[in-house]
């Protein structure tokens, strides 16, 4: 026999993209059944990866994060260097000051992505520079989903 009644909420926790800056870091987070990333914000990178790890936290303290994928800066040659070292740096603080595992995706060419596809929207200069990280974030995020996803599109003409 099968018991009937309302099923349980399972709730899903989202992840959270990162682009760690050296003046600001991009946030994007997750939907509740992690396929689609949507911006968040652009946090102050200042005061130490400690202190911006904290400011990360601040602005998600309403979510409930799973993990943390950092955009980890590789050389276009595709090896490591200072800016995927620090990169490094602010993902173990982030993880710490959130709680959660922390992975990393390769952002390579992703704020020149964000930055292409809003001055096609007509964002120019300071309104650019304003959310070009949470964009850049947005856009490793939902690389990062895509990837992990498990599914593929099914091509149109195999149905």
């Amino acid at each position: 026999m099968v018991a009937c009644g309302p099923r349980p909420v399972v709730e899903m926790s989202r992840i959270v993209g990162i682009d760690p800056g050296q003046a600001r870091i991009g946030v994007a987070v997750s939907d509740d059944e992690r396929s689609i990333a949507f911006p968040r914000e652009t946090v102050p990178a200042q005061g130490g990866t400690a202190e911006a790890a904290r400011r990360v936290r601040d602005a998600l303290i309403d979510d409930e994060i799973s993990l943390a994928v950092v955009g980890l800066p590789l050389r276009l040659d595709g090896t490591e260097g200072e800016a995927a070292r620090r990169a490094r740096a602010f993902g173990d603080a982030l993880g710490a000051a959130l709680g959660v595992e922390v992975a990393y995706w390769d952002e390579r060419l992703t704020t020149v992505a964000a930055e292409r596809s809003l001055r096609e929207m007509g964002r120019r200069g300071a309104k650019q520079r304003a959310v070009v990280d949470q964009s850049a974030a947005t856009i490793l995020l939902q690389g990062y989903l895509d990837a992990n996803k498990g599914g593929t599109w099914k091509d149109p003409e195999s149905l």
